[in-house]
């Protein structure tokens, strides 16, 4: 089985919308004392970091909003539900840490070829200190979160700040290398290798809305533990078309399955809905689809996703 375990839509929405506000929180705290010790001090490295929190201001707010509108039940124009708007989110959040980067690498190439001094380096290293802290505490909460859920959006909130803990460590080599040595470039240099770390950690942002927004499969394991679940009653057996995909705080699982046709509807009916109990009770956010086919009298079905060799069990990797 899959070493996340699901939640349901109600748990998921409340500690995404917890953890949400917390990630939104720190943001605001952070750009806020870095972008005062920036105006007394004047590092580059300082004024990258505080950039960088000034979009993941942006990035919070607008994760905070998309969890809560994909946790709306479905509606009669959405009968699959709104969880996609998780990974719009996440995609807006690559498209600003990418934009932060081009900022902080144009300010620190700037600084390379006219150095500044920096000034209260004491005060600036305290701030990045305390910024590492936060940054920590509040990543930690995340994998909390990620552990109950699948929200795409906070892995991608999560992913963002784990390059802000990196960029902020890089930050405060730089501003103490500047502020207690006097090497002035280092501070450049550090804000470069900020711009760096951001490029890198959006390219992941972008890869996991990408993920979801194309309908990728779910994890190898999750789906094999589905078919475990459905198989576990020997009147269903030969799980196939197996279709799977998630949508914010939703998983929709589809398939057809093989059941012996001398059973009644009624009893095709009542086995069907014990194999979607079965998996409801371990993935409760999931919206279940089982077509059963008479075992060994089955016609092939035609259309566009009509059955293959490849995908007669439903299963592959990558």
């Amino acid at each position: 089985m899959s070493d996340r375990p699901r939640s349901s839509v109600a748990e998921a929405t409340a500690l995404t919308r917890m953890i949400t506000l917390a990630s939104t929180g720190v943001a605001l705290l952070l750009v806020s004392i870095k972008g005062a010790v920036w105006l007394l001090g004047g590092s580059t490295a300082l004024l990258a970091s505080a950039a960088d929190s000034a979009l993941d201001l942006l990035a919070s707010l607008a994760t905070f909003f998309a969890v809560r509108y994909a946790a709306s039940p479905p509606d009669a124009e959405h009968r699959f539900g709104h969880g996609k708007a998780e990974a719009f989110a996440s995609l807006l959040q690559g498209g600003l840490v990418f934009a932060s980067a081009a900022l902080i690498g144009r300010e620190a190439i700037g600084d390379i070829l006219h150095p500044r001094e920096v000034t209260h380096g004491g005060l600036a290293i305290a701030v990045m200190a305390v910024s590492i802290a936060l940054t920590f505490a509040l990543i930690a909460a995340q994998t909390h979160v990620l552990k109950r859920t699948a929200s795409v959006a906070v892995a991608g909130d999560r992913a963002h700040y784990a390059t802000d803990l990196a960029s902020n460590a890089v930050a405060l080599l730089g501003v103490g290398a500047a502020a207690i040595l006097g090497w002035r470039g280092v501070d450049a240099i550090a804000a470069l290798a900020i711009a760096a770390f951001l490029v890198w950690g959006a390219v992941g942002v972008f890869r996991e809305a990408a993920n979801q927004l194309m309908d990728r499969e779910l994890p190898l394991a999750e789906r094999e533990r589905i078919i475990a679940l459905v198989t576990s009653d020997p009147m269903l057996s030969d799980v196939h078309q197996l279709r799977t995909r998630a949508s914010g705080p939703y998983v929709h699982i589809q398939m057809h399955v093989d059941l012996d046709p001398t059973l009644s509807l009624r009893q095709a009916h009542a086995a069907v809905v014990a194999a979607e109990r079965r998996i409801l009770s371990e993935f409760p956010s999931a919206d279940i689809i089982i077509h059963p086919d008479p075992r060994g009298a089955a016609e092939p079905h035609g259309g566009a996703f009509a059955e293959t060799t490849l995908g007669k069990r439903g299963l592959k990797e990558g």
